[in-house]
């Protein structure tokens, strides 16, 4: 290894999460919401060179694998992300986001007449994705389209 090389050290299992758009690991961690403990050491590396695209993060968390709905909820902060499973220091499963048709409970609909931001009304947000890249959706109650900007004040 040459001294212009960063060396990240290796997890021996949990999840990491590369391809992150440059500057949004912090609000992955976010999302993320990880609990304040020692079996859970988090490493961040943010606007790092990247091959496939100019500048990138990256995020990798020990002993913890991500569910469904925290990959819904990074997909639409870094819909180019990849998630690798790693086990015994070895990725077993790579993986890249998927941003699904519909979206649910994860972000709020900036609309401040929609349906769903009445707090008498009990009803959950549901958008349909129109764009993936980058993210665009669109209220299924009241047709408002979100765009990636206001997605990701939500995050913040």
């Amino acid at each position: 290894m040459t001294k212009s090389e960063l060396k990240i050290r290796a997890i021996e299992n949990g999840t990491v999460i590369d391809h992150i758009t440059a500057n949004k690991a912090l609000h992955i961690l976010k999302i993320l919401n990880l609990p304040d403990d020692e079996t859970s050491n988090v490493t961040v590396a943010m606007n790092v060179s990247s091959g496939e695209i100019e500048r990138k993060d990256i995020v990798k968390i020990e002993n913890r694998e991500l569910d469904h709905s925290e990959l819904n909820q990074i997909a639409l902060i870094a819909p180019k992300a990849t998630i690798n499973i790693i086990r015994d220091f070895k990725p077993i499963k790579k993986d890249k986001i998927v941003l699904p048709k519909k979206i649910s409970s994860i972000i709020k609909c900036t609309n401040p007449k929609c349906i769903t931001n009445f707090e008498n009304e009990p009803i959950t947000p549901l958008f349909n994705v129109v764009r993936e890249y980058p993210p665009v959706v669109r209220c299924h109650y009241c047709e408002k389209l979100i765009k990636t900007e206001d997605i990701e004040k939500q995050f913040e």
